[in-house]
């Protein structure tokens, strides 16, 4: 029989999903370096950074059976990395709200700001149907090549597809936003 250090990935979360503590200590010991630093490119508050791991690593080990009984759903660290990411959205969304403290400021004083703010809140929330609007195929791609600035040869080794399948992909969801946001 293998031991964890031998397995892959995948096989480890099928094996979290059994509840085998193990695999789930020998799967944080393997990625939880490499998550962090992908989040830390993405946040530079540490404090954040180390939440966002808790939480991604304990919805790991409460939603291991939904990715092990997907075999065909990409690569088990580009499922980690989905988690991890839509955490740390959450998080930025959290202080978001709690950074939002009414203040007395002059009328005339925040017109021209509050104009650019509802400008760029419109625009954002218009991407960001557009973006929840792809196929998840299509948005992994993207995700991979332009938020997280991977090689179309990274991202191929994080979905474990071929590589023309990651262009064809990211090419579409290009063209995909390209038509909802016009």
């Amino acid at each position: 029989m293998k031991g964890k250090a031998d397995l892959n990935e995948a096989e480890l979360v099928r094996r979290v999903a059994g509840g085998d503590r193990a695999a789930f200590d020998e799967l944080y010991r393997r990625t939880s370096p490499w998550l962090a630093v992908r989040l830390r490119r993405r946040c530079a508050d540490d404090d954040v950074v180390a939440d966002v791991l808790q939480e991604t690593y304990l919805a790991v080990w409460r939603a291991a059976g939904s990715y092990a009984g997907s075999v065909t759903d990409g690569s088990a660290v580009g499922w980690l990395w989905t988690i991890a990411a839509n955490r740390l959205v959450d998080a930025f969304r959290r202080r978001d709200r709690q950074e939002r403290v009414p203040t007395i400021v002059p009328l005339d004083a925040i017109a021209p700001a509050a104009e650019d703010e509802v400008m760029d809140n419109r625009v954002g929330q218009n991407l960001e149907q557009a973006l929840l609007g792809l196929p998840p195929e299509l948005r992994q791609a993207l995700q991979a090549m332009v938020l997280d600035d991977l090689s179309v040869r990274q991202t191929a080794v994080l979905l474990s597809l071929p590589e023309g399948t990651v262009k064809t992909r990211a090419r579409r969801a290009r063209i995909a936003l390209r038509e909802a946001l016009s």
